[in-house]
């Protein structure tokens, strides 16, 4: 197998990662990322593995690689966390790393190795935020679902809207229901610090990861195993420092929570600097604002991570008070960051009156995600080499694009008639583990 060499081999590395569930459009900072992180016999490796999970066999029959060489550069990849080896019914099976969450957020989390932190921030810094390709690749036509969502402070919530919440959207319930924890370095705020960009006084330990997802991190160095209590006081921090809680975008078997301030998190800055309001997927909750219990103190509108509040002259005021919050809901979180600050109990999280998309599992929101960004026949098709499956990604990526029919796809109507549909199919190939995760 020959990619040629060079900037050549790097642009085909580039396109089989903008083939995954995040898309990552060519230009010099991602040539610059790819060229700094993968050597190229793992560029080689990549590009020819498989799209989804693979045992280790179907990854060599795809690379075509010796089996001793190829075992050594997969241990390489998945130490760096360009190659995710997860443990399925009693074997390793590989998938290459999408840029978020994968690429990304394992090279700052990084503890083993060569560290070189300010190069590799400074080249994520320019993709991301320098050229907005990302940002726009991914989220420029509303697409609604993201990898990460708000997680609301249960403190938040209105009394009338608490008995409600579901366990998925509570951040003690999420812990409680898992079996093994992990705390590292937060991807977002370690850049920031990199790049001279972090304003705020957060540590850096503080991105959370459960279960199986804390079992690959600690494997690699990427975090350290912590208890839960510990992982519960990790959470009460994150109030105290009123920062924005944010998890795996999934209902079941959340595998990884953030601890995000506005100055630091990628997402958030989606939002608030370049114009994206689903780079990340909003609670179920919405702030409200009690004008009568309000003082105008403005604490609420500064401590809004993302800017959605702003004080609004009062025409002709009965009182001292000059100004009314105003939020802004088409960009509201739902995060309960600004309720936190209100000592007068004027601003509570009730419940939104738009339905939110939260996928079930990691593999419904993997089959979303690909259906919006038009990648989704690569994980149908997964097999690189074979030329039926080449065949199939054309001509089944062609359908799947189509307006109208991705329009009815992913509509309420549809959308889960044909996630049954993958998931039978799926589960006749003897995959039914797949739609569990």
């Amino acid at each position: 197998m020959a990619h040629g060499n060079g900037k050549n081999l790097y642009r085909e590395l580039g396109k089989k990662i903008d083939g995954l569930p995040a898309r990552v459009p060519w230009n010099e900072a991602l040539y610059g990322i790819l060229k700094e992180l993968y050597t190229p016999e793992e560029a080689e490796v990549l590009i020819g593995m498989p799209y989804g999970l693979a045992t280790f066999e179907e990854v060599a029959r795809c690379t075509k690689n010796d089996p001793m060489q190829l075992r050594a550069t997969l241990e390489g990849l998945c130490e760096k966390g360009l190659v995710f080896d997860v443990w399925v019914k009693d074997q390793y099976r590989y998938m290459p790393a999408p840029l978020a969450v994968g690429i990304f957020e394992m090279t700052m989390m990084r503890t083993r190795g060569e560290l070189r932190y300010a190069e590799w921030a400074r080249l994520f810094h320019e993709y991301m935020q320098g050229t907005h390709a990302f940002y726009t690749a991914n989220f420029k036509d509303g697409e609604r679902v993201s990898v990460m969502r708000v997680v609301p402070h249960e403190e938040a919530i209105g009394e009338a809207e608490y008995v409600e919440i579901l366990d998925y959207e509570k951040a003690a319930a999420i812990v409680e229901n898992a079996n093994r924890f992990a705390v590292g370095l937060c991807s977002c705020r370690h850049e920031k610090l990199h790049v001279g960009e972090k304003t705020c006084n957060v540590p850096l330990e503080t991105c959370s990861s459960f279960g199986p997802n804390a079992e690959l991190m600690i494997r690699h160095g990427f975090a350290k195993e912590v208890s839960r209590s510990e992982m519960l006081e990790n959470i009460a921090r994150s109030k105290e420092l009123k920062l924005v809680l944010t998890a795996d975008n999934v209902q079941k078997n959340v595998g990884f929570m953030c601890h995000c301030c506005g100055c630091c998190c990628n997402l958030l800055l989606g939002v608030s600097q370049h114009g994206f309001p689903n780079t990340i997927v909003t609670s179920t909750y919405i702030s409200q604002i009690d004008e009568d219990k309000c003082t105008g103190c403005e604490k609420c509108a500064k401590a809004c991570p993302i800017r959605a509040i702003d004080m609004v002259p009062i025409a002709n005021p009965a009182t001292k008070k000059p100004k009314n919050p105003r939020v802004d809901e088409s960009i509201c979180l739902g995060c309960g960051v600004c309720a936190l600050t209100c000592h007068k109990d004027a601003v509570t999280l009730v419940k939104r009156g738009q339905r939110v998309l939260h996928p079930e599992t990691t593999f419904e929101r993997i089959i979303l995600a690909c259906l919006e960004r038009g990648t989704l026949q690569n994980q149908l098709f997964a097999n690189p080499q074979s030329i039926t499956h080449q065949f199939l990604r054309g001509f089944v990526g062609g359908c799947l694009r189509l307006p109208p029919v991705k329009r009815a796809l992913l509509g309420d109507q549809m959308r889960s008639r044909f996630l049954a549909a993958l998931k039978s199919a799926v589960q006749k190939q003897d995959k039914a583990w797949l739609v569990e995760m």
